[in-house]
């Protein structure tokens, strides 16, 4: 039986220390299973097989003198990054996950990882024989890459875990760097110690009920907060087994997810609201009668704003699979908040509230009957959590907010984390934030927007995606539903909608994927649809927007599917290139 530490007597400092004691006292444990082909094929680890393999790396790692330094993570979806992970840990090196660049996306991909080891300044490259075999690609457009030090971990002989030697650590011995989601081009690492994932682990755990019977399936990337800590840390840290699968598995066959549930019995497992969206479209009902998804008793969800249909058509589309609508758990976090920042109690169902939308345009939070013309119905992403703090805050003034009025959601809590690596003013500016009048503090400005109403957060937007047009406040997500909604040929959650100065006036620009099955014409030089086939999908769109939101579209844009970069929260990338302005490209 295993044990989860918020219950028993041994009170760890480090990761390092729960893996050992896991080793010793449970070397047998399954911890993880890995989907190799999304499906039936598997690849298995238990503690002692994990510890092993740490104590291998960690060993080689020692021998290089790397205490202290970083190591970038560049790993395909698998087992082995687990064991680079905790391999770093045990030689006291501070873990960088990165997103593995391919081949065939270098002009997309390596810039960010390129990036990523500018900022860092690893001293090593950690990966899998597979993907070194293919990172000489990279070379001729990475020779800053290619001077370091890169070590296959798969390839070590394991003998050498007889020679690691226990670092000197402590909760505040720095573990990870966490950089920010990927949509900007100087990419930020968030600085965890022990402690902040130790503290962030024992809140998940707590308030989401996890024993050592429960079961996870996760889908999401392990270079994502979401992904390594809740998907891969939080079942480590309460001891129950989980499986995991590629993120390309399951958006190439949503159904595999639900499939992977159903086999092991889930009970836990999650992804952004996209990921409940893609399953409801994609998963037939001959699929849906073989599915069983009455284990599910925690469907987590957050990354980006909880829409409530999402929530409804899904519940509504898989009850007969036994899925419960109170399995729903909304919740809000960030990276630099370790993970998770809010949350409910479990066996409650969603929190909902109806507001009117001219009103949380103004900033102002007024109350309006469900279905009424003109309002929005928000998702509740639950309480602050133990010893967090969540407060709402003029962004301009730093004073508090009253409960009806929009602001700037602040953090404060030991899950908080330390800092950007090696970026003081930004540490300052964004960890360091203190209220004008009363001078508490410090707080962790998120740069989301929300509100509390009896306690409930409910979050609205970002406060750098706003969209201010004639003095208005508009939210970019409700502007892009309205899109989605405008014509059958818009994608759902492929289009994005954002401002643009053209002669010193902010106008709307809308970008907008277009179903291939609804592209007769189409330019295969470019990205952008042929213009004679998109007239009716423009007009339609600027149609949409006019009635719901009074604003005028200045640009439309239809492109091919996959067209539009996301991040791997499902946001969209802000260093999209959007094609040339030009009166024939856009409607």
């Amino acid at each position: 039986m295993s044990t989860p530490f918020s219950e028993s007597s041994f009170g760890p400092s480090t990761l390092v220390e729960i893996l050992r004691w896991r080793a010793l006292q449970q070397p047998d444990r399954l911890a993880y299973t890995f989907l190799e082909d999304g499906e039936t094929e598997e690849a298995h680890l238990t503690y002692g097989d994990l510890d092993r393999q740490a104590r291998a790396i960690g060993a080689l790692l020692q021998g290089l003198g790397t205490y202290g330094e970083r190591a970038l993570l560049l790993y395909p979806p698998g087992l082995e990054f687990i064991a680079g992970f905790f391999g770093c840990l045990y030689a006291g090196v501070v873990a960088v996950p990165v997103y593995p660049p391919y081949p065939a996306r270098l002009v997309r991909t390596l810039p960010r990882l390129r990036a990523i080891a500018n900022d860092a300044q690893p001293v090593a490259i950690l990966t899998s024989s597979t993907l070194l075999s293919i990172a000489g690609n990279m070379w001729e457009q990475a020779l800053d890459l290619q001077a370091l030090r890169w070590l296959a971990t798969d390839a070590i002989d394991s003998n050498l875990a007889e020679q690691w030697q226990q670092p000197v650590l402590d909760s505040t011995s720095l573990t990870l760097f966490q950089y920010t989601s990927g949509s900007t081009a100087a990419p930020r690492g968030a600085m965890l110690t022990h402690g902040n994932l130790l503290h962030n682990s024992a809140l998940i755990q707590h308030y989401f009920e996890h024993t050592a019977e429960s079961r996870g399936v996760i889908w999401l990337p392990h270079y994502h907060d979401m992904g390594l800590i809740g998907g891969i840390l939080q079942p480590f840290y309460a001891g129950f087994p989980v499986t995991l699968m590629s993120p390309v598995a399951f958006l190439q066959r949503p159904l595999r997810w639900l499939q992977a549930i159903s086999r092991a019995g889930g009970t836990t497992s999650g992804g952004p609201p996209f990921a409940y969206d893609l399953c409801v479209r994609k998963i037939t009902p001959e699929q849906r009668a073989t599915l069983n998804l009455s284990s599910w008793d925690v469907a987590f969800t957050g990354a980006e704003p909880v829409r409530y249909e999402t929530l409804e058509h899904f519940a509504a589309t898989f009850a007969p699979c036994g899925f419960r609508r109170e399995a729903f758990y909304p919740c809000y976090g960030l990276a630099e908040a370790t993970l998770i920042a809010s949350g409910g109690l479990k066996a409650a169902l969603p929190i909902v509230f109806t507001a009117q939308s001219a009103a949380l345009e103004r900033g102002c939070v007024i109350t309006s009957p469900r279905g009424e013309d003109g309002t929005q119905t928000l998702v509740g992403c639950g309480q602050s959590l133990g010893d967090q703090e969540i407060i709402i805050v003029h962004p301009e003034t730093f004073t508090r907010c009253s409960p009806d009025e929009v602001g700037e959601i602040w953090i404060a809590g030991p899950s908080v984390t330390q800092g950007y690596w090696n970026r003081p003013e930004d540490t300052e500016r964004i960890f360091r934030a203190y209220l004008a009048d009363t001078e508490e503090g410090p707080f962790l400005r998120t740069g989301d927007l929300g509100f509390l109403k009896d306690g409930e957060l409910f979050v609205t937007g970002r406060l750098k995606d706003l969209i201010i047009i004639a003095g208005h406040n508009h939210y970019p997500q409700d502007i892009e539903l309205t899109v989605e909604r405008s014509h059958p040929s818009v994608r759902p959650g492929c289009c994005a909608a954002f401002s643009v100065d053209i002669a010193g006036e902010e106008r709307l620009v809308i970008v907008a994927e277009v179903e291939r099955r609804h592209q007769p014409q189409r330019d295969q030089s470019s990205d952008a649809v042929a213009p004679r086939f998109t007239v009716g999908v423009a007009r339609a769109i600027r149609r949409a927007v006019a009635e719901s939101h009074e604003l005028r579209v200045y640009a439309v844009l239809p492109l091919k599917p996959g067209s539009i970069p996301k991040t791997s929260s499902g946001r969209f990338s802000a260093i999209f290139a959007v094609p040339a302005f030009s009166q024939e490209a856009w409607m």
